[in-house]
C-alpha cells in the first residue's frame, strides 16, 4: 500500500470519527470546560463522567473492533458502493399549519422530518448543510437536496435533536432556524451548554424520561436509545443521546433518532401502549460486525415497528449521506423486500422520497 493511500485512509478515518459515523477512543481531557459542564446525577446510564447504554456499553469492550482501530480495520476492508447525485422527484411546500387530529409528516432528508399536527410544526434533527462534517471542505457530502427548501418551511415551533453527531446536530441549520422563528430546541443532557457556546440559544437539556408540555394536551418525552455521542476525539459519550415521544390526544409519535436494536425498547414498550406514528432509521447499517450496536438494520426497524405496536412507520436515515457500506438504495429496497414477503395484513411501513408528505391515519 502506498504512503499516499495510507495517509488518505488515516485522514478518512479521522473525518468519520469526527463526523459521528463512529466513536473515538481518547485519553484526552474532557472537551467541556468546568464552566460549561452540567453534571447530572449518577444513574443507570451515567457514571459521573460519561453516558452509556442500557445493559451494555458497546464501545468499551473491544478497542480493536470499535473506536479508532475499529475504523481503521473497516476502512482497510470495506466494500462501499459508489453513490450518485440525485434530484428529488418532488419538492414539498407544506401547509402553514395542520390542526386537530390531522397528522401530516414530510420526509425532508436523512433524519430530518417535519411533523405537523395539533397546530404545531416540529422538526427533527434538521440538516440543510451540504456536508455533515467538522470542516466544510471534506467529510460526508450530500447526494440529494433537502426535500423542502429552507425558505418554504412553515413557522417552526419546536426542534428535537437526538444527539450531537454532525449528521443530526447541524449548527448552521440550527442558527438559521433560531434566527427565523426562535423555536426551543430539546436536546439530551449536557448539549444545551455546547449549543449556547456555539451561538445557538434556546436549547433545553432533557434526561431520559423527562417530560415537557409544549401545548394544550401535547407533551414531549425524552426516551432512551442505543447509540453514543461525540463531535471530536476527546468527548466520546460526554453528552446524552436519545429519542423523543410526542404525546397527543390523538395518538403518540415516536422519533427514534439514531439507534441500534437493544433492551431500551422494552422500557419504551412498558411506558406506551402503542404509537400512531414512528420515524425509524434504516440506513448506515453495514458492515454488521461494526454497525450493529449503534445502527439498526431494515430488518430490525421492521421488528421495532411490531415490538412497539406502531400503526404507521416511516423510514429515515438513508439515501442522503453515504455514512457506511450499504448502497444508496439498499436500505429502502430491503424494507420493500421484507414487506412483500410479510403475511397480510402487511405492516404499514412507508419509504418516502425526500420532500414527500404522508397523511397519517
Amino acid at each position: 500500500m502506498s504512503k499516499l493511500r495510507t495517509l488518505g485512509i488515516v485522514a478518512g478515518a479521522a473525518l468519520l470519527l469526527m463526523a459521528g459515523g463512529v466513536a473515538a477512543s481518547s485519553n484526552h481531557q474532557d472537551s467541556l470546560t468546568a464552566g460549561q459542564r452540567r453534571t447530572p446525577k449518577k444513574s443507570d446510564h451515567f457514571d459521573g463522567t460519561r453516558f452509556y447504554n442500557i445493559g451494555f456499553e458497546p464501545w468499551s469492550s473491544s478497542p480493536h473492533r470499535n473506536g479508532f482501530f475499529g475504523v481503521m480495520k473497516w476502512m482497510l476492508t470495506r466494500h462501499a458502493t459508489p453513490w450518485k447525485w440525485r434530484n428529488n422527484p418532488v419538492e414539498a411546500k407544506p401547509h402553514e399549519r395542520v390542526y386537530g387530529k390531522e397528522l401530516v409528516v414530510t420526509f425532508v432528508n436523512h433524519a430530518t422530518v417535519l411533523i405537523q399536527t395539533e397546530g404545531l410544526n416540529i422538526l427533527t434533527d434538521p440538516v440543510w448543510s451540504e456536508r455533515v462534517s467538522p470542516v466544510s471542505f471534506a467529510g460526508p457530502k450530500r447526494y440529494r437536496p433537502p426535500g423542502i427548501r429552507f425558505d418554504d418551511l412553515p413557522p417552526i415551533d419546536l426542534i428535537l435533536v437526538s444527539h450531537n453527531h454532525y449528521d443530526h446536530m447541524d449548527l448552521p441549520t440550527l442558527k438559521r432556524l433560531r434566527k427565523a422563528w426562535k423555536p426551543p430546541i430539546f436536546v439530551g443532557l449536557r448539549n444545551a451548554a455546547y449549543l449556547k457556546k456555539e451561538g445557538v440559544g434556546g436549547a433545553e437539556d432533557m434526561d431520559w424520561w423527562d417530560r415537557k408540555q409544549i401545548a394544550d394536551s401535547v407533551w414531549v418525552t425524552c426516551v432512551p436509545g442505543q447509540h453514543f455521542s461525540g463531535r471530536g476525539f476527546g468527548d466520546r459519550s460526554e453528552t446524552l443521546w436519545c429519542g423523543f415521544v410526542i404525546e397527543t390526544p390523538h395518538g403518540n409519535i415516536y422519533f427514534a433518532g439514531d439507534t441500534g436494536y437493544g433492551p431500551f425498547l422494552e422500557q419504551i414498550k412498558a411506558h406506551y401502549r402503542g404509537f400512531r406514528l414512528a420515524c425509524l432509521p434504516i440506513g448506515a447499517y453495514l458492515p454488521r460486525w461494526f454497525m450493529k450496536p449503534i445502527h439498526e438494520s431494515p430488518d430490525e426497524a421492521l421488528l421495532i415497528h411490531k415490538d412497539l405496536s406502531v400503526e404507521t412507520s416511516i423510514a429515515i436515515h438513508f439515501g442522503t449521506f453515504s455514512l457506511a457500506d450499504d448502497g444508496q438504495d439498499q436500505p429502502p429496497n430491503r424494507i420493500k423486500e421484507l414487506l412483500s414477503e410479510a403475511p397480510d395484513p402487511k405492516p404499514r411501513f412507508l419509504v418516502l422520497e425526500n420532500g414527500e408528505a404522508a397523511t397519517i391515519p
